[in-house]
């Protein structure tokens, strides 16, 4: 079985005009999301054996903070540009991509790349989840998809399971 967490990256700011899209920072509703959602996996028991990372600023911290909350700083972290921006697609055959040892991943993305995937992937699951994840994924938020295979390359479109959909306002 495979674990993948889907993590959209906390609300950033859009108050500087000369800022660079990728290099925009967390406001500090982001940092506090990205606690809560952090806390939630590690009150839920999550264990996550690897992190793929936009290298946007706010998606890395995202991640660390995430990671710091969990008490996990031995997980490793792999930040990688081409997952900026780049669509559903390639998100896709990134995770394809991911080593097998690995049991349990979590993506830190973008919309609406990272919607896309999850509306994608996601066959089954709670009814309540599922209506949640098709109306929108909102920044900070954190959907769980198990999957009945052994091989990261095996995931395929309609095989996952929600088995949750963490919203950061549902949280705190």
């Amino acid at each position: 079985m495979k674990t993948l967490y889907l993590m959209r990256h906390g609300k950033s700011a859009w108050d500087d005009p000369s800022l660079d899209d990728h290099d925009r920072p967390l406001v500090p509703r982001g940092k506090k999301a990205a606690r809560l959602v952090g806390h939630h996996l590690k009150e839920r028991g999550a264990r996550i054996g690897l992190v793929l990372c936009s290298t946007a600023v706010r998606a890395a911290d995202t991640a660390d903070r995430l990671l710091e909350v969990m008490d996990a700083p031995d997980i490793p972290v792999e930040r990688e540009r081409g997952l900026y921006l780049c669509g559903a697609r390639v998100l896709l055959e990134r995770l394809r991509d991911a080593p097998d040892s690995v049991s349990s991943l979590m993506l830190v993305a973008h919309n609406p790349d990272l919607h896309d995937l999850a509306r994608e992937l996601t066959g089954s699951g709670e009814a309540r989840h599922r209506q949640a994840l098709a109306e929108k994924f909102p920044t900070g938020a954190c959907a769980v998809l198990l999957f009945e295979c052994t091989r990261w390359a095996d995931l395929d479109s309609g095989a996952g399971r929600l088995a949750d959909f963490i919203l950061p306002r549902n949280l705190s």
